[in-house]
């Protein structure tokens, strides 16, 4: 599918297959499903999923993504160490803009945060509270801002512009 309006030629035939390439596919792409897809999920020693499970899902109309992620922790969940980071199904573009979403952790209590892509990114971050007591924000990583566990889950929207 093409990203803008053909430009159409003087004397140019316009059939039916054009018209439909053109017209109703494009608008039609504003309606599809999403697609599902597995992010990554990183960090400085990377964490294992296990039983638990991390699946996506995004709709893209154009250059413009938007993305839902669910991670649910199982009993063998391992959280790694270091800031977490959750992959894209497609790489952001590289502007001066950095693309911002939510996020909320259910755990023992419930945390509402915010996702993070930097231009050019393939990634998103996704940054709480660090504490109860300390409500400057911080990457979300095995302890910050709580401590997770079987059937705990972070949940992450955000749309951004990809580079293709």
């Amino acid at each position: 599918m093409t990203f803008g309006p053909k430009t159409w030629v003087v004397g140019e035939t316009v059939s039916a297959a054009l018209l439909n390439q053109e017209i109703r596919d494009q608008f039609n792409s504003i309606f599809d499903a999403w697609t599902v897809y597995t992010p990554t999920w990183t960090a400085s020693t990377d964490p294992v999923l296990g039983n638990g499970t991390l699946t996506g899902r995004y709709l893209k109309i154009g250059r413009t993504v938007q993305v839902s992620v669910l991670l649910t922790c199982g009993s063998t969940t391992t959280y790694g160490s270091g800031a977490w980071n959750f992959g894209l199904p497609f790489a952001a573009v590289s502007s001066s803009v950095a693309y911002l979403g939510s996020a909320r952790m259910s755990a023992a209590d419930t945390w509402h945060g915010q996702v993070s892509i930097n231009n050019g990114a393939s990634n998103f971050q996704v940054t709480f509270p660090q504490s109860a007591t300390n409500t400057r924000s911080a990457n979300a990583s095995q302890g910050t801002p709580a401590t997770l566990a079987a059937t705990h889950a972070i949940r992450a929207a955000v749309t951004y512009q990809s580079a293709t």
